[in-house]
């Protein structure tokens, strides 16, 4: 099976933190990390809960590495596949729990993902899209911020949310069209 860009040497990266090399578990972490935090930031739209579901993701992929077994599916699907229970799982706390108002504040502080100016731009970004991503449909959203932002195949995505790879492409597609006609309509469809 041809490996996702960027990818390779991720099988003997877990077999080698399946036999406790713990070297090997932070170059899988600090491998998958960054990708992780742009899909929890693109998801939730806030920063800081961005930081702690990626901190919580990694933490669910290091307990479940152990016992991890390459069933055909791309390393990526499953670590993708963690994350967006996570995130969905904070998405369903975060509507029990009383909102806030206001605008989200950035703090600066040290990390290890992108920068301060890097995040500030990127929180931009996603503030600018957070409407006509809303607009999607769930699975829309989550196929497009698969692609787009976590970087994944539409092979992966389609492991990761049960899809084939033509069902990815044709929702990836219909995605697309329906953001770039809400950010060029000014939110009309």
């Amino acid at each position: 099976m041809k490996q996702a860009e960027g990818d390779e040497g991720l099988p003997e990266l877990v077999a080698a933190v399946q036999e406790g090399d713990g070297q090997a578990l932070e170059t899988l972490i600090r491998h998958f990390r960054p990708r992780i935090f742009r899909f929890c930031l693109a998801r939730l739209g806030d920063q800081q809960l961005a930081e702690d579901v990626t901190q919580e993701t990694c933490v669910a992929l290091v307990s479940a590495l152990p016992t991890y077994e390459d069933r055909g599916h791309r390393l990526s699907s499953f670590v993708f596949g963690i994350a967006a229970n996570k995130v969905a799982m904070e998405r369903r706390s975060a509507a029990r729990r009383p909102s806030t108002t206001g605008d989200d504040v950035l703090v600066e502080r040290a990390s290890t993902n992108p920068g301060p100016e890097d995040t500030v731009v990127l929180a931009d970004q996603v503030r600018a899209l957070a409407e006509p991503l809303a607009a999607l449909s769930d699975r829309d959203r989550e196929v497009l911020l698969l692609r787009v932002v976590a970087q994944l195949s539409a092979d992966e995505v389609g492991q990761a949310l049960g899809m084939s790879s033509g069902a990815v492409r044709v929702a990836q597609h219909r995605a697309l069209k329906s953001v770039r006609a809400r950010l060029e309509g000014g939110g009309r469809r």
